[in-house]
């Protein structure tokens, strides 16, 4: 984790310092600086249309009924893509223009949530730690029937009591 944040708060603007340099070396330092100007007014202005399109989704999916997840994870991108496109620099711009980019968006919102769905089936298969899983004897069902026990699964009949 100190890796991570240590390249983002300090190395990464380092290369983006060092690749304006060289861009201003070839292109002149008043064309570098109005390019970063230009591509944090135009990302600006495409991160607020998009963000306001994802929040008219997450309402209208919201007043159906449904839970906005996939919207919610678009504007978060988008909100993303903003701050990097009004942080000067080459590839923050790279970066923010891609998140505005819908199927980049959903091939990345595809990931998290397989990453996501990775984590929390890691985390249910511990959960029976203690039970190894497969066949182990068998008892038998209200007819009589045997069916083989399953370690890993909880049985569970349900009678509702009533006082008459």
């Amino acid at each position: 984790m100190f890796g991570r944040l240590l390249l983002l708060f300090v190395l990464m603007p380092l290369i983006e310092l060092w690749l304006l340099i060289l861009v201003g070396e070839h292109l002149g330092a008043a064309t570098t600086i109005w390019l970063v100007l230009v591509t944090g007014f135009v990302g600006a202005s495409l991160a607020r249309r998009q963000g306001l399109q994802a929040w008219l989704a997450i309402q209208r999916e919201t007043q159906q009924g449904k839970m906005p997840a996939a919207a919610l994870v678009d504007a978060m991108m988008i909100f993303v893509a903003g701050l990097l496109l009004i942080t000067p620099g080459m590839i923050t711009d790279v970066v923010g223009f891609s998140l505005l980019v819908p199927p980049v968006r959903a091939f990345l919102r595809n990931r998290f949530r397989d990453s996501i769905k990775m984590q929390v089936g890691t985390r249910v298969q511990g959960f029976g730690a203690g039970f190894s899983s497969g066949v182990h004897g068998t008892s038998t069902n209200q007819e009589g029937v045997p069916r083989p026990q399953v370690n890993d699964v909880i049985d569970v009949e349900y009678h509702r009591h009533t006082d008459e």
